[in-house]
């Protein structure tokens, strides 16, 4: 089966290597709010609204990006996890593939629902920052689940 939509073999590697630690950086980012102050720089923005400020448009700030690079490695890693060929993809990874992907959609968006009716203030904003991520995080555990599964069925039968 070829697609072309899915990054080489090779890729799922990298993608685990940037993935693990960028996941266990945001953790530590998240729950203790550590910003790295090297990782202070001037940035472009398309839109800055500052606590008590006027809201700016196209223009270069000063901010600290590591919640952005922790986050734009976490993406990376996660996309090259979840969309790299399987060493033999056929049809069942496909379907497998598929499935996983539409089970993740489905069970983050209930998470999403009832976040809008139980969660209120500040904390509904870190349930969105989170949700940015689950689909992603659904679909790896999930799709490599299934697939751990049923390679011991297919094992345990030969």
């Amino acid at each position: 089966m070829k697609d072309k939509l899915l990054f080489p073999n090779q890729f799922k590697t990298i993608g685990w290597c940037i993935l693990i630690p960028a996941a266990l950086a945001g953790i530590i980012v998240t729950t203790t709010g550590f910003e790295a102050d090297w990782l202070s720089a001037n940035v472009f923005t398309l839109i800055s609204d500052e606590a008590l400020s006027q809201t700016h448009f196209f223009t270069m700030i000063s901010a600290n990006v590591t919640n952005t690079l922790v986050g734009t490695l976490f993406i990376v890693g996660a996309l090259m996890v979840s969309f790299s060929r399987e060493k033999k993809e056929d049809e069942f990874i496909a379907n497998l593939r598929l499935s996983s992907l539409l089970w993740s959609v489905w069970v983050n968006y209930i998470l999403l629902f009832l976040a809008f009716i139980f969660i209120y203030g500040m904390a509904f904003f870190t349930v969105m920052v989170y949700n940015m991520f689950t689909i992603l995080i659904i679909f790896i555990i999930r799709f490599n689940y299934i697939l751990y599964k049923s390679s011991k069925v297919t094992v345990d039968e030969k």
